[in-house]
């Protein structure tokens, strides 16, 4: 490709992003007339209207649509890269956009977070909460946290807690009027606290594994929730039996208000990472997020 080709791509991705030859021409430090004879040429070089132009409004014909919609990731791409270059040279500023669970974010995220705004005034953060797993590039979110196992293959997985169990719990009182159970299988006679799950809207099969065989187990109960504080606090009363990572759970174990059970059935598996896309240029700001937070 010639280098008048690809400013003349340029030219065209800005009218069609704003619609306007005056807008477009002013975002480039051009003129109106120079940008519509850019354009011009642009079409009668590749064959096809790209454009079409009303006293009011400047639309992208369905050709012009599909051009632009070739062009704008991989321009967007380049603006990243040498945005990312020009920020090694400065303090580390920004803003860093983070999707996390609720639970990760207050127990791990948070505390990391806080200091680093503290000691760094020109960092600006923004944390979502969502259960669902998120499209980072899609939603323009830098980095996202959640358990190891959830997160795609083509990502980069910083870990950032401990490795973590699922954990079978139930009030005293629930125990006072039932027998612990035993194995997994003994769970169909047990009132159990169902999960509805954020994603598909399933419920959360219980998941064990002893001797390096896995057992999945569909329980019933009177309670279903997809909110986790809300199941925990329905355990806490008595109403059944919960399945929940341990780091739930232990401080309510710790404080007698749960009875753990089931526990050589639940072997660990990976805690919270902090991913982010593999293509991601880090700027300072964010490096010293993934600093932050990493485990040790």
């Amino acid at each position: 490709m010639k280098r008048d080709e690809l400013g003349d791509l340029v030219a065209f991705l800005a009218v069609a992003e704003e619609r306007s030859f005056t807008r477009a021409a002013a975002q480039l430090g051009t003129s109106q007339s120079a940008l519509s004879h850019t354009v011009r040429r642009l079409e009668e070089r590749m064959g096809v209207r790209l454009l079409t132009r009303t006293t009011r409004n400047v639309v992208a014909t369905e050709a012009g649509e599909q051009l632009a919609e070739t062009l704008r990731p991989a321009f967007n791409d380049i603006r990243s890269r040498i945005d990312s270059l020009s920020a090694m040279r400065q303090r580390p500023g920004g803003t860093i956009r983070i999707t996390s669970s609720r639970h990760a974010a207050e127990t791990i995220l948070m505390p990391a977070v806080k200091g680093l705004m503290v000691e760094y005034p020109e960092i600006n953060v923004e944390v979502s909460i969502e259960q669902r797993l998120v499209d980072l590039v899609a939603e323009r979110f830098d980095a996202g946290v959640r358990l190891g196992e959830r997160v795609e293959k083509d990502m980069i997985a910083v870990r950032i807690g401990p490795e973590l169990r699922m954990v079978v719990a139930g009030s005293p009182g629930y125990f006072e009027r039932h027998p612990k159970p035993v194995t997994p299988h003994d769970l169909t006679q047990h009132s159990c606290i169902n999960l509805r799950l954020p994603t598909l809207g399933g419920l959360y099969a219980w998941e064990f594994e002893r001797d390096g065989r896995p057992l999945n187990v569909r329980v019933e109960g009177q309670f279903v929730c997809n909110d986790v504080p809300m199941i925990i606090d329905a355990a806490v009363g008595g109403l059944g039996l919960t399945c929940l990572p341990d780091d739930h759970l232990q401080p309510l174990i710790d404080e007698g208000k749960l009875i753990p059970v089931l526990q050589d059935w639940s072997p660990p598996f990976p805690g919270y990472h902090l991913y982010y896309p593999s293509r991601r240029l880090a700027s300072p700001a964010f490096a010293l997020l993934v600093d932050a937070l990493r485990y040790r």
